[in-house]
């Protein structure tokens, strides 16, 4: 039997959850485990929704493989950590991720991915350690895809990451991109509207005026121009709403794909131009907090941070004079 005491990173997790973060068991083996009084909180018998509270105990009568550690002191140790850290305190970590760096592991199991660098940097502050934790790793609170760059924000513990992503959720950060597209939009700034449809098959999403097709989201992308050299255009992105490919898709279905577009767009010169990727970048944020809760972040409340324009790598020509 193994005793697990339920420590401030673990606190508020039903006891399904966090049997399932701790010891990975199969789902079939967690259930049975439960139902037969296998694993007990405080040595009664519990459910699978038993929210755990700080200082209980998680009573497991289980074979010691589902015991060994997942995570050891060399996963982090033979990293060479490149990060580019925009701002830190003790809750969270704002990072400019840089395109072509996955945020999670991939299909090919790559380790060298941006939350694997984010647990080697804290590991080595002395801030994580994977062997004082049972659930908790530090996490990431949104999520960028691999071709796009940008402010990346991590949880360092688990009461930072569930406000962060309460708060991500009920729409109380502001997200702003800059993009560069082909050609100039008649109007200077616009909020387009439309519908959006994802298509699972071709992971591509279609963009709809009026009459959308079941399944189909609103949207809304709010845009204005920043600056316009050799028929492309500089702009900079206020996302309404957060839907797969938006930007890249609601674009290009006006007539403006982005510079290195693949996908929504025809890029072969992009390329010859040098555009590995499309050119977009999320490059500020801004938190504005519902005053109303009370939680550990409100701090940020108001603050905004950003990346400055000429750091990024496809506006350099929209500024040369």
């Amino acid at each position: 039997m193994r005793e697990l005491i339920i420590g401030k990173n673990d606190a508020g997790q039903r006891l399904d959850k966090f049997i399932t973060k701790t010891l990975g068991l199969p789902m079939s083996l967690l259930y049975k485990s439960i139902r037969l009084k296998k694993i007990k909180v405080n040595r009664k018998r519990a459910e699978n929704n038993t929210l755990l509270c700080e200082g209980d105990t998680v009573q497991c009568f289980l074979a010691e493989e589902f015991f060994e550690k997942r995570v050891t002191k060399s996963s982090f140790e033979s990293i060479k950590v490149h990060l580019e850290v925009i701002y830190e305190d003790e809750n969270i970590l704002l990072v400019n991720k840089r395109p072509g760096v996955s945020v999670h592991e991939d299909e090919d199991g790559s380790t060298s991915t941006l939350i694997t660098h984010i647990q080697a940097y804290l590991y080595n502050k002395g801030e994580y350690s994977p062997e004082d934790e049972q659930s908790f790793a530090p996490s990431l609170c949104n999520r960028i895809d691999r071709n796009t760059g940008g402010i990346v924000i991590a949880a360092k513990n688990a009461e930072a990451l569930r406000v962060m992503n309460a708060k991500i959720k009920a729409r109380e950060l502001d997200k702003f991109y800059l993009a560069a597209v082909h050609g100039v939009p008649k109007k200077d700034c616009d909020v387009l509207t439309g519908y959006l449809l994802k298509d699972e098959k071709t992971k591509t999403v279609k963009v709809f005026d009026k009459n959308p097709p079941r399944g189909a989201k609103e949207i809304k992308t709010k845009y204005r121009t920043l600056a316009v050299r050799d028929n492309a255009a500089l702009i900079e992105v206020e996302l309404l709403t957060g839907r797969t490919h938006q930007i890249r898709a609601h674009m290009a279905h006006i007539g403006h794909p982005l510079l290195g577009d693949g996908k929504y767009g025809i890029n072969r010169e992009d390329r010859k131009k040098g555009y590995k990727y499309q050119a977009l970048y999320s490059y500020k944020l801004r938190f504005r907090f519902n005053k109303e809760d009370k939680t550990a972040l409100d701090y940020l409340d108001g603050k905004e941070f950003s990346i400055p324009k000429r750091d990024i790598y496809f506006t350099e020509e929209f500024f040369k004079r």
